[in-house]
């Protein structure tokens, strides 16, 4: 619920051993000078800048998971989000109609930079407990190392299956130290389950399970309440319905201040950012070292005077009419007119229909939009959340649903998204299924162009079969490529490549 912001500012490691688990090396070339781990590790201040790198990986400048390169690399491949006009990388077009393959820039450019992180944070796991400094912030930063640990791990195990799983520090060259073979899924999870377990222990933003409380100059930083929601998320996507009800039933309940905002587009403004709703979310700011929300300009329209934007990602037909006139996140989530910041003049987007030649509204992506920056789109100060208490309310009832049915409880938690929306509550006596399928869609429509989707759709049963849900729902899309290789992503052949260990190891279909 807080933003790393000013005395947050993600500083890189400089001199620190960076390297991806199982990235190209040359064996043969011996390194001529770097400043060694231990050598950096002195210092309260050098943990806290550690840790501040793990956080900067999060959404660096470019394509970072959170900063454009999960919905270039992932959501563009789902039935919400499509490349516009302005996407002209072939890699990215051939990803979103699911003929990319295990050489494409997205699927390495995920892998690798998901393994920086994971470095980074073990060691900080590893180097921090040495460093003379005040015990209590000590431990808080390798918890917060934890944290993020998990987040990143969860991302891989969800996105290629087996990985390989790396704890402690990379700090040799060697073969034995480079090259490691991929690690079952289920003890990929075994370790997310216990980071997160132990990072029950961060502060929250009020004074919680934990007993500690953040101070604003710490606002962004990983808390007590964002592990437990990231760990009903972890639960409800290994169908351990139990666990997700018991953990999001704990955030919900419990003292952590978390709540919905009262109005949907409040979500997203910057001013609101780090507000009740905002569990865990990427950081941006706008004029900081070019660290805004580039998405802002990505998804605006092209030829607006004084807008600069590039069109370059755009809805997937059918999921604007998805909406009822009603639902308050259909205007939020998108625009089909835009006033000019030039000129003042409104312009309608529109597009000509190809089947019926009529002229029919052509909807924008509008979630990232900064009003203070009308003029300079790619410096929106709009954060992404990664987790929000909505989410935990619709993991609790899609939990209770599939666990108990459509219980009071289940219609409960899923019924203040729905009235927040402006939506009736829903229908009384609904079945499972009903239930099931009713809920599928609010959360399609909550989350849109929030790099959730896809994760939805690989996790959503069943799983094979005619009636497969990624199957079924991508070829409603027009994707006619898909197929159930698509459930995992490849293994970069570049990996492939450099590590013995993963060679004849790549996943089925690729």
């Amino acid at each position: 619920m807080k933003k790393y912001s000013n005395t947050f500012k993600l500083v890189l490691l400089s001199g620190l051993i960076q390297l991806a688990i199982t990235s190209c090396v040359d064996l043969d070339e011996v390194p001529k000078s770097f400043i060694s781990t231990d050598q950096f590790f002195k210092t309260q201040a050098d943990a806290i800048a550690a840790v501040n790198a793990i956080y900067f990986r999060l959404n660096a400048t470019g394509q970072t998971p959170y900063h454009i390169l999960f919905s270039t690399g992932m959501d563009m491949m789902s039935d919400d989000v499509q490349p516009g006009p302005g996407a002209t990388n072939a890699d990215v077009r051939s990803q979103s109609v699911l003929s990319h393959s295990s050489t494409g820039l997205r699927v390495r450019e995920i892998w690798q930079q998901h393994y920086d992180a994971i470095n980074r944070a073990n060691i900080a796991i590893d180097k921090i407990p040495a460093v003379e400094m005040d015990a209590a912030l000590r431990n808080r930063l390798v918890l917060e190392a934890k944290f993020l640990r998990a987040l990143y791990y969860f991302n891989l195990v969800r996105l290629y299956g087996d990985v390989p799983l790396v704890i402690h520090e990379t700090t040799s060259l060697s073969p034995e130290a480079l090259y490691v073979e991929r690690t079952p899924a289920e003890q990929v999870y075994q370790q997310i389950i216990q980071d997160l377990t132990d990072a029950h222990g961060l502060p929250n933003d009020t004074f919680g399970a934990s007993g500690a409380k953040y101070t604003a100059a710490d606002a962004g930083r990983a808390t007590g309440g964002a592990a437990r929601s990231l760990l009903a998320k972890v639960y409800l996507t290994r169908y351990d319905y139990a666990n997700a009800i018991a953990k999001s039933a704990e955030v919900i309940n419990g003292t952590f201040g978390y709540g919905l905002f009262a109005d949907y587009a409040q979500v997203f403004l910057p001013a609101n950012k780090n507000g009740i709703e905002h569990i865990f979310s990427a950081q941006f700011e706008a004029n900081a070292d070019s660290h805004g929300n580039n998405q802002a300009m990505r998804s605006a329209p092209t030829g607006i005077p004084g807008l600069n934007g590039n069109f370059a990602e755009q809805p997937m037909p059918g999921i604007y009419e998805l909406y009822s006139a009603k639902d308050k996140r259909r205007d939020v989530s998108f625009i089909t007119s835009i006033i000019s910041p030039a000129n003042g003049q409104t312009y309608q987007l529109t597009v000509k229909d190809p089947a019926t030649g009529q002229i029919k509204p052509n909807p924008h992506f509008n979630k990232w939009w900064d009003p203070a920056q009308a003029g300079n789109l790619g410096q929106s100060a709009a954060n992404v959340p990664i987790l929000r208490f909505s989410d935990v309310l619709l993991i609790h009832a899609e939990a209770v649903n599939e666990q108990e049915g459509p219980t009071a409880t289940a219609y409960t938690s899923y019924n203040k998204v729905r009235r927040r929306a402006g939506l009736a509550n829903l229908t009384p006596g609904l079945t499972q299924a009903q239930f099931r399928d009713s809920l599928r869609i609010d959360r399609r429509l909550e989350f849109v162009f929030e790099y959730s989707r896809w994760f939805d759709l690989i996790r959503y049963k069943p799983l094979t079969g005619p009636d497969a849900y990624l199957i079924k729902s991508l070829k409603a899309a027009g994707k006619n490529n898909v197929q159930p290789k698509h459930y995992l992503y490849p293994i970069p052949q570049q990996e492939i490549d450099n590590n013995p260990k993963l060679q004849g190891k790549q996943n089925p279909g690729w």
